[in-house]
């Protein structure tokens, strides 16, 4: 390590990556910095994955409620307290930006509660005006929602201040088709708002299969949530009784009490001083680097969300351990994309993983694809019509599973499990030759026709 600098790693960014490239980078004998100028933890722990799910945990109940009066539960009229939650959800993210902070600081880490940018070669200035050095650079600031630049946008709020809310409110307008935009549509409806998505596409969930994204708009509209497709922003005025009137292309205007915006996510590169570092950005502003995360600069690299290679929180992590592994272990690593799974987490969740049956039938031409189409048992017992699919994407040329996708209950939880396989490159026969875990709704993986 060189001791003519102040540090042999600084960080920009306490995130789920920054955090784990500092820890490893430490645990290799690095003297580590990490600059983050909100809290520790990043959009995962403080603003995002985390309390989001703990709000979808919360909004289950609703229906829940609603079922368990079918298995004999007598349940007295329920009422629900949106501030409770929202309390209690904000207690739980304070624990773990404290478990974060406390993280780095068992291993030595430094850390600078302000923001930092690159002024020279391997020097970073914080926002108090302290200049230090460091032998390599990691900026691993993450992303921020994209908000449209319609007249009122100012009006609007985006997943960061859903967790503040005062209120849930009545009438929810909520902009995009991506994942953010369907958890929060599920989570508003649950608690009782009427939720309207607008998309200027007429696709949900792109990138994920077709299969998936038509069955959870049919439940989705089944369970009163509207969808506008076609529409764009025209403008959104604040009217004298608190309430927003919303217009858009192609459809009527809407008045509602919220309008949230989940369009999309940029990366946050602007004021860190990267064009005058040389590092390259691309057309999306996201950071250009290689294989080991290395920038256009070679002292300078970039893992995470401001990278957009893959925005998932688990991405940012191994990309971080990878970093460290490499730059301050001695151990070359990389990440392997080809095969990540995701879910989203709507009502019910999806999860998929490998290709979709399209992308499939583009990149391997001849495939098999095999599905069950079923109403699980709790649905049944429960007089729920809603039904799960599952489904399976296998190569025609020697049965190897590529891709599996899901939608029902737990659908996550089971396909942590399934994705091994897929990584795994088995076949459809090694699924077929396990025997069932009787009666489950994940043993349809081994029985799919």
């Amino acid at each position: 390590m060189a001791d003519e600098y102040d540090y042999d790693l600084f960080t920009i960014g306490a995130g789920s990556g920054g955090v784990r490239a500092s820890r490893v980078a430490a645990a290799h004998g690095a003297r580590v910095a990490v600059a983050e100028e909100y809290r520790v933890g990043g959009t995962c722990v403080i603003r995002g994955c985390v309390p989001k799910k703990m709000l979808v945990y919360g909004a289950h109940f609703a229906e829940d409620l609603e079922d368990a009066k079918h298995f004999g539960w007598d349940i007295p009229q329920a009422t629900f307290d949106w501030k409770r939650l929202r309390d209690n959800v904000l207690g739980d993210v304070d624990r773990l930006n404290g478990l974060y902070t406390q993280t780095l600081e068992n291993h030595a880490v430094e850390i600078f509660h302000e923001r930092a940018t690159i002024t020279g070669p391997h020097e970073i200035t914080l926002a108090n005006g302290v200049k230090k050095t460091a032998k390599v650079i990691l900026i691993a600031t993450g992303a921020r929602p994209f908000v449209p630049n319609c007249p009122g946008h100012e009006h609007g709020i985006t997943s960061n201040e859903a967790f503040h809310l005062d209120a849930i409110p009545d009438r929810v307008l909520i902009a995009g088709g991506g994942y953010i935009a369907n958890e929060f549509a599920g989570i508003f409806n649950e608690f009782g708002s009427k939720v309207t998505i607008i998309n200027r596409s007429d696709t949900i969930l792109r990138g994920y299969d077709e299969s998936l994204r038509d069955r959870l708009l049919q439940i989705s509209l089944a369970k009163g949530i509207d969808f506008r497709f076609g529409a764009e922003f025209e403008g959104i005025t604040r009217n004298p009784d608190g309430s927003l009137s919303v217009a858009m292309t192609n459809h009527e205007p809407l008045t509602v009490d919220c309008v949230m915006f989940a369009t999309g996510r940029v990366p946050n590169v602007e004021g860190l001083g990267l064009e005058e570092a040389g590092v390259s950005v691309n057309d999306k502003g996201a950071i250009v680097v290689d294989e080991y995360s290395r920038t256009s600069v070679d002292h300078i690299y970039a893992v995470g969300d401001v990278t957009d290679r893959v925005q998932l929180t688990p991405v940012a992590i191994r990309e971080g351990q990878a970093f460290a592994d490499t730059v301050f272990g001695g151990t070359p690593a990389t990440v392997d994309y080809s095969c990540v799974p995701s879910a989203v987490f709507s009502h019910p969740p999806i999860a998929s993983v490998g290709m979709s049956e399209a992308q499939a039938r583009m990149k391997l031409g001849a495939v098999r694809v095999y599905t069950s189409d079923f109403r699980p048992m709790k649905n049944v017992v429960a007089h729920r019509n809603e039904r799960s699919l599952y489904k399976m994407v296998c190569d025609d040329a020697n049965g190897r599973v590529v891709g599996i996708h899901m939608i029902g209950p737990d659908a996550p939880e089971i396909m942590q499990a399934a994705a091994v396989a897929v990584r795994a490159g088995l076949t459809k026969a090694d699924f077929d030759a396990t025997i069932a875990i009787h009666p489950t709704m994940a043993e349809e993986l081994v029985l799919l026709k």
